[in-house]
């Protein structure tokens, strides 16, 4: 199938998992550390780490932050591992610039510093980086609700439901895509909600989770309630935004489009909550992630970009039942039988 810095007490107080692996008993410490240790995305992230490691005798300690934007609970973590002398550090950073002096300390450290899911900004802030192709991701759901739509995406009534203030560059790459898929012209295509396309509403920032997103939902509905077409950042935003709509009774005439792929979120396509949603493979990242620190500390050597890629590609298929014409998909029974979560 194609798969299209010393730090005080306050350090302590991290959400960190002893993710740690029998440790003393092994020489490799990795650090994987999330935007927060909640969202089901994350949770299958750092079991894929835990397995990983433990399956190569290493010590995984794993932190994340208090919710997704906690970027100070994220430096201090980076210190944190640089005290511990980790090897390497597996990222998904909230702010994807502000994050970058202390991911340049820990490289200056000799830590081989992986983002994954989430590319830092600029991408080469760090060694290597493992994610899914997140244009692209909201480039498939953005033709499959344009095409399904047909000559009434001429006439749409647009919202985007994004991740947070700071725009970082899953957010960005995410909304971005869905917008050019959807047929909208892009202004700047690093920066969320500078298109003159008349369909938009407007954006509205979720933290990536269900309170979030029936928050952001509300907010633009204010704004128009005809909205008929949501994109949202993530999932558990989506379940947000059709809890919102369904509080109004227009739960079955707006058309919401995500990304992630769990196993709720694939639910929520079978059960109509969500038309499509394009499916990235986290436990994956993070096991790719463990197995590059491994090659890194026993031989020195850095992980390769996918041909033509300023990253490692981990995949991204579309799922949905109702299928496009020129729009590759996956069936909710294959996106089943793939998701997590």
């Amino acid at each position: 199938m194609k798969l299209t810095n010393l730090v005080g007490a306050s350090a302590l107080a991290l959400a960190a998992m002893a993710g740690s692996a029998i440790a003393g008993s092994h020489s490799t410490t990795v650090c994987l550390i999330t935007k927060t240790d909640t969202n089901p995305f994350f949770v299958k992230m750092r079991e894929g780490a835990a397995a990983k490691a433990e399956e190569l005798g290493m010590t995984l300690k794993a932190f994340a932050g208090k919710i997704d934007g906690d970027h100070e609970t994220q430096v201090q973590a980076i210190e944190t591992c640089i005290l511990d002398g980790a090897k390497g550090i597996l990222l998904t950073a909230s702010d994807t610039s502000s994050i970058v002096p202390a991911v340049q300390q820990a490289r200056d450290a000799g830590v081989l510093v992986i983002a994954l899911d989430t590319p830092l900004d600029p991408i080469d802030s760090a060694d290597a980086t493992f994610a899914t192709d997140n244009f692209l991701a909201g480039l498939l759901i953005g033709q499959w609700a344009k095409a399904s739509l047909g000559s009434a995406a001429d006439d749409a009534i647009i919202a985007t439901l994004d991740l947070n203030v700071s725009q970082p560059t899953v957010d960005v790459l995410r909304n971005q895509g869905f917008l050019q898929g959807f047929g909208i012209d892009l202004a700047d295509p690093k920066v969320i909600g500078d298109e003159t396309d008349p369909r938009l509403v407007g954006s509205d920032v979720t933290d990536g989770n269900e309170e979030g997103g029936r928050r952001a939902m509300e907010n633009l509905l204010a704004k128009n309630p005809m909205i008929n077409v949501v994109h949202t950042i993530n999932e558990p935003a989506a379940a947000g935004a059709y809890e919102a709509l369904k509080a109004i009774g227009r739960e079955n005439d707006v058309l919401i489009v995500s990304v992630d792929g769990g196993c709720p979120g694939v639910q929520n396509v079978a059960d109509g909550v969500i038309g499509a949603t394009s499916q990235q493979y986290p436990l994956l990242m993070a096991s790719l992630g463990v197995e590059a620190v491994k090659e890194w500390a026993d031989n020195g050597n850095k992980p390769a970009n996918t041909p033509g890629k300023d990253f490692f590609d981990t995949g991204v298929a579309l799922v949905t039942d109702q299928s496009a014409d020129g729009v590759e998909s996956i069936s909710v029974k294959e996106g089943m039988d793939l998701c997590w979560g």
